[in-house]
């Protein structure tokens, strides 16, 4: 049969379930796009920005069951595309990246868009691919697909050039997926138990007197497990920032962000005296670690799908590969027949445990609420506030810099998946976009974006997106003028701010550009009823700028736990030479 190589890739991405795809049609899509347009199961995304089509493809893949997927212009849409696509590739979230190409059978070199976009993405893609002929299109869909979401996930990119688009091919089969896969003999099948190490895991594990929880975003689909082990062992638990969701933040055994003197109290304190850490689904990066200031005790026990993260920053004294998924029912399993603890002491040192934690986590609250915010708002009425009014299946949407450690601290996540942020790529400029198709693919639910003022810059005018598609989204703008994370760090050893004043902006001339509405909250006493009705404007389909004059005057325990591990790293030279220069320049000006 002939077919043209844009409707075989309709036809593939039908049958692997993508229901969106992101982007800017131009001279070498064209095609896909009038295809994409003939489609029964995929809703074409016109955006402004590439890069905000690949931070919304992002967000479809880490909230809901399809693969979040991106159909852009060659070279420059690729390069547009780039830091969405490296976020993804860096926080291990699944994508498809279908970009068009020259023409493969011309013989004129220094076409519009012609250079080797392989090589640019090939360090932030897990593979890339390049369609020769029609026959090849669906087949090789189906293969990037497979390799997106087997292992650990990430990106990969396919190049189908505009002739094999336009024109029609002969195609001698055009296989479902169901019968790629048992052609291939792709059906899932059941890891082996690595049964000496679960059993050293559990000895480990039942034998230790204070044993903890790490849980990263390979943890994610696996809550109800962790949590089952948490109580099994009567153990506290801390997240990673991108796994924020993996552990109900109101179970009593959740302590926050990160165990060492980045996070908060509650968990600083819980995992004080740690004597076995069961790591699952974390590679122990910088952020989660706070600068790699924690200490992991000798008995690590390291769970993850990647083989690679094992003892590359902490040496682990028993490894497991494996999804989450898989491992953890074994291991509460043989948890459940081996442990030494009877069930009193148990329950009693659970009782003890959840009362330190609730204790310190209120005396933390109660810190913040205490600080003098003057007349800017306090972020922990903020989250407070917000806590009370979103659902517990609300969807919270964070971008990078100060504000996302305010609500990694003082916002706890109830349900998995329900907290996105960019992490280890760290793009601003991730949440505008990321929090219109997280409200696009869960229309029912209530989507808050809690984004910096300079983050909201870089892809505020994304709101037009929005704005044409009736999605209705709360964007929380933390407004104080400045790139804070930053702008704090500046001031202990330069004692100034170079190029972290961002001055004032009219956000509500934003909204009226966009055609979104606008609120301000002023003020502590404004929080409530702001919100209130933030929230009836979203559910009439209208997205919200929420602009919140925010204080950022308190640090975060983030903030003060990596500048001071930073510190302690310095030569002692270096050391001297930054505080004496900051000591000089508060004398001088």
């Amino acid at each position: 049969m002939k077919k043209t190589g844009a409707w075989l890739v309709r036809y593939a991405l039908e049958q692997i379930g993508v229901r969106y795809t992101f982007g800017i049609p131009g001279v070498h899509n064209t095609e896909i796009y009038d295809e994409l347009n003939n489609s029964d199961l995929i809703h074409p995304m016109l955006v402004t920005h590439e890069g905000c089509g690949a931070f919304m493809a992002d967000a479809i893949s880490r909230t809901s069951d399809s693969i979040g997927t991106v159909v852009i212009v060659p070279a420059a849409g690729v390069t547009h595309a780039a830091s969405g696509i490296g976020e993804a590739f860096l926080d291990g979230i699944p994508m498809l990246v279908i970009a068009g190409g020259v023409r493969s059978d011309s013989k004129f070199k220094y076409q519009l868009h012609d250079m080797d976009q392989h090589t640019l993405v090939k360090p932030i893609t897990k593979k890339t691919f390049k369609v020769n002929s029609q026959e090849e299109v669906v087949e090789t869909i189906y293969e990037a697909y497979q390799i997106a979401v087997s292992g650990e996930p990430g990106p990969v990119f396919i190049e189908v050039p505009v002739n094999i688009q336009l024109y029609t091919g002969t195609v001698a089969n055009i296989p479902s997926y169901e019968e790629y896969c048992n052609k291939q003999n792709l059906k899932l099948a059941t890891p082996s138990i690595q049964e000496k190490s679960l059993a050293e895991a559990v000895e480990l594990l039942t034998s230790a007197k204070s044993p903890g929880l790490f849980l990263g975003w390979g943890a994610v689909d696996a809550a109800e497990l962790s949590v089952a082990i948490a109580e099994l062992l009567g153990a506290p638990v801390s997240t990673t920032l991108q796994g924020l969701s993996a552990f109900p933040g109101n179970h009593p055994l959740h302590c926050g962000m990160s165990f060492g003197p980045a996070a908060v109290p509650a968990a600083t304190q819980a995992f004080s005296d740690c004597d076995c850490l069961l790591a699952v689904g974390t590679r122990f990066a910088e952020i989660a670690t706070g600068s790699f200031g924690v200490t992991v005790p000798k008995n690590l026990i390291h769970i993850d799908i990647n083989p690679d993260v094992f003892h590359t920053n902490y040496p682990a004294k028993v490894n497991i590969q494996g999804d989450a998924k898989k491992v953890l029912p074994e291991l509460v399993k043989r948890l459940q027949n081996k442990l030494q603890l009877t069930k009193e002491s148990r329950e009693n040192r659970t009782k003890v445990l959840a009362e330190e934690i609730k204790k310190n986590k209120q005396n933390y609250l109660e810190e913040w609420f205490q600080h003098d915010s003057k007349d800017r708002v306090n972020p922990a009425r903020f989250f407070n506030a917000l806590r009370t009014s979103l659902p517990d299946d609300g969807y919270v949407v964070v971008d990078d810099g100060n504000h996302t450690f305010l609500t990694a601290e003082l916002m706890p996540i109830h349900k998995p998946r329900h907290m996105i942020s960019p992490t280890d790529f760290n793009c601003m400029g991730y949440a505008v976009p990321a929090t219109i198709a997280t409200k696009l693919a869960n229309p029912e639910k209530a989507v808050v974006g809690i984004i910096g003022d300079g983050a909201f810059l870089m892809t505020c005018m994304e709101l037009i997106t929005a704005s044409r598609n009736k999605i209705g989204a709360v964007f929380a703008v933390f407004n104080d003028g400045e790139l804070s994370q930053i702008s704090q760090a500046q001031q202990v050893p330069y004692n100034r701010k170079t190029c972290t004043v961002l001055g004032t902006t009219r956000f509500e001339g934003i909204a009226l550009a966009t055609g979104a509405e606008y609120l301000s909250i002023q003020s502590n006493e404004e929080i409530k009823q702001k919100l209130d009705e933030a929230w009836i404007l979203a559910n009439e389909g209208r997205p919200v700028i929420l602009d919140v004059h925010i204080d950022y005057s308190k640090k975060t325990r983030f903030t003060q736990g990596i500048v001071g591990t930073n510190l302690k790293r310095l030569p002692f030279a270096a050391k001297v030479r930054m505080i004496g220069r900051a000591l000089v320049r508060r004398v001088t000006g």
